[in-house]
């Protein structure tokens, strides 16, 4: 018996526009992440139907977070670990958004955990 065919989500702007890019649909799904929670990489890549998580790694790499208003330090590692914090600026943005850390993970990571397949 043959497998269904997964159908992979297509995301909508408010403007009706349908978004093309991998990049694109990684990015409107950051932008929904509410203020003072956090999902990982993996999750976005799994409800996206990504390959994988560092494909969701690489587009959120050098996203700059005040230009382009994609809230890149809401993403971390499955562990609750921040990655790709070089300069310390997303550490700090969480911070401001209420989020506690200890070292670089999140301190109750599981209560703050969004995941977007059930959000969405």
């Amino acid at each position: 018996m043959p497998t269904p065919k997964k159908h992979r989500l297509i995301v909508v702007s408010p403007s009706g526009k349908r978004e093309t890019s991998a990049v694109d649909m990684i990015h409107e799904v950051v932008r929904q992440i509410p203020r003072g929670r956090v999902t990982t990489y993996g999750a976005i890549a799994k409800l996206l139907d990504l390959p994988n998580a560092r494909m969701v790694g690489h587009a959120l790499r050098f996203v700059d977070i005040t230009r382009d208003r994609v809230p890149a330090q809401r993403v971390v590692t499955a562990s609750g670990h921040l990655s790709h914090d070089r300069t310390g600026k997303r550490r700090a943005l969480l911070i401001k958004e209420g989020i506690q850390l200890k070292g670089d993970k999140i301190v109750e990571f599981n209560k703050l955990f969004w995941d977007p397949a059930v959000e969405l």
